[in-house]
């Protein structure tokens, strides 16, 4: 049973300032001596940096759309093991979660339309008593009136208390204190408005703490230490262990693969499940570094389990690994980083070999960028014959898609709900190559994204590992396979061998 204290950092709307106090409220009881447990309700990947730096371990996600809501509480309970608390930043608008609707767009159950996903929604699943933060800047005695609209809106979710966040004066405090007093909530933190702490953001919200480095480290210290004057800590743990107790038991990447049931060798048009024998631990490169920041936790929990040896390695400066039998590319900002990418030369004619000679590639969102000829004008690997552009368009949301393509990963026909989340496009892909998914856009016709082979598997789509453990596997079983016990058929072997656009060897 688990019952260690939990407070949820929820908001009435987005750019409330969850995340600094989040982010800040973290560091302030870390200073304060404890083990803190981060988390992020949601598919972000940003916050989670955030959060881990403030923590000094990893932060994680909780995604009832991308696990589903059984799984919701056994990852929180993994990524709560040795901690004495655990903070949760929620997403978007207490209650704003997914509508999941039929094909003529009407909303399938009402309940779930409301609650799928939202901050409420995984409060419940995991029993833990949520904080408000209202920014206080456009708010006066009708503050009133909206926390009590939360508070009545849905009478299972707890509201603890509010942090009243930017706060012009002493008067404005006054007034605010006032109106969250009518309706019987305590206020827990008043922080001023203070730019200094705001987080540097651009065309996909905050710059990832990887990518910020020393500034993102000082940019959390400047939060933690005003959380930590502005906030009563002390009330705000008071309220965490109030929480309801747990009876999920914790996920465990081991025991998830070895419940996996193994496919007969040559039933399906993709590698079966089984995890590598003893010995033929193939390594799989894993790409990190300021362009590549986008990982759920879980991967490399999985892909050891699965038997792999994890290798994270930077393409702005790094070539592949010793006995790379498997590259994994996930997402980030590679537009930021487009010409450091195309000058790394020697990784990206490894990466061309490594396809051309068969070896498994996953990549995801900024991954399928890389993978292209070139992007905005600077050349890439060559891999996909297609090329990224920047756009002034933002895709943003969960999908519903179905493999329609064998691969290193999903068999034909499995389905995934995924997310997506760039402002890029791929163009120029050739019509008779087979995407990796199918799914109906907005007017509701069937759309296929992506690039899918029996070697690579690439497209927009972030889907979570600990909801699909059996790709993982399949996955590390295909570079197995690829590479051999001693690498000698992975990349690496053929490290700098030239390719031209095609992949083929160069004279």
């Amino acid at each position: 049973m688990v019952t260690i204290p939990t407070i949820v950092v929820a908001a009435p709307a987005s750019g409330s300032g969850k995340t600094t106090v989040t982010t800040g409220l973290i560091g302030a009881l870390r200073a304060a001596g404890h083990t803190v447990a981060p988390f992020k309700v949601g598919p972000d990947f940003i916050d989670p940096g955030y959060h881990a730096v403030a923590a000094g371990r990893p932060g994680r996600n909780l995604d009832p759309n991308l696990v589903g809501t059984d799984l919701v509480a056994q990852l929180f309970t993994a990524g709560a093991a040795g901690a004495d608390i655990a903070v949760v930043e929620g997403v978007m608008g207490l209650f704003d979660g997914r509508i999941r609707s039929d094909s003529t767009g009407s909303a399938v159950d009402e309940a779930d339309a409301i609650a799928c996903g939202s901050t409420a929604h995984v409060a419940a699943l995991i029993g833990a008593p949520v904080v408000l933060v209202v920014d206080g800047s456009g708010h006066s005695q009708s503050l009133a009136a909206v926390l009590h609209g939360f508070l009545t809106y849905d009478t299972s979710v707890r509201i603890a208390g509010v942090i009243l966040n930017r706060v012009g004066s002493a008067r404005h405090e006054q007034v605010l204190r006032h109106a969250c007093t009518r309706v019987g909530l305590p206020v827990l933190g008043v922080l001023r408005r203070d730019p200094s702490l705001a987080v540097p953001s651009r065309h996909l919200g905050l710059i990832p703490a990887a990518e910020r480095s020393a500034d993102a480290v000082a940019a959390v210290d400047a939060m933690s230490a005003g959380v930590a004057a502005a906030l009563d800590i002390p009330g705000i743990m008071a309220a965490a262990s109030e929480r309801m107790p747990l009876t999920a038991a914790a996920w465990s990447a081991a025991d998830v693969l070895a419940a996996e049931t193994p496919e007969t060798p040559g039933a399906s048009d993709t590698p079966d499940t089984r995890a590598p024998g003893p010995g033929a631990a193939p390594v799989i490169a894993v790409a990190g570094g300021p362009a590549f920041t986008f990982c759920y936790t879980e991967l490399g929990e999985l892909l050891v389990a699965a038997g792999a040896r994890v290798a994270v390695f930077d393409p702005l400066t790094d070539t592949l690994p010793e006995e790379t039998a498997g590259v994994i590319i996930g997402g980030g900002f590679p537009e930021e980083h487009a010409d450091q990418l195309s000058a790394n030369e020697p990784l990206r004619h490894q990466l061309a070999r490594h396809a051309v000679s068969g070896g498994p590639i996953w990549a995801e969102c900024a991954g399928l960028l890389y993978l292209t000829r070139e992007l905005d004008g600077y050349p890439m690997a060559g891999v996909i014959d297609a090329v990224g552009r920047f756009s002034p368009t933002l895709t943003l949301g969960y999908r519903d898609a179905i493999a329609v393509a064998g691969s290193v990963l999903f068999r034909v026909g499995e389905r995934v709900t995924g997310h997506e989340f760039h402002r890029s496009v791929v163009v120029d892909d050739h019509p008779g190559e087979a995407p990796a998914w199918m799914w109906r856009d907005g007017t509701g016709r069937p759309s296929g994204h992506g690039h899918a082979s029996r070697e690579v598997h690439a497209s927009y789509l972030h889907v979570h590992p600990a909801g699909h453990p059996a790709a993982v596997a399949r996955f590390v079983t295909a570079a197995a396979a690829f590479g051999g016990s001693d690498g000698s058929r992975g990349a690496a072997a053929a490290a700098l061998m030239p390719v031209d656009r095609e992949g083929n060897a160069a004279s």
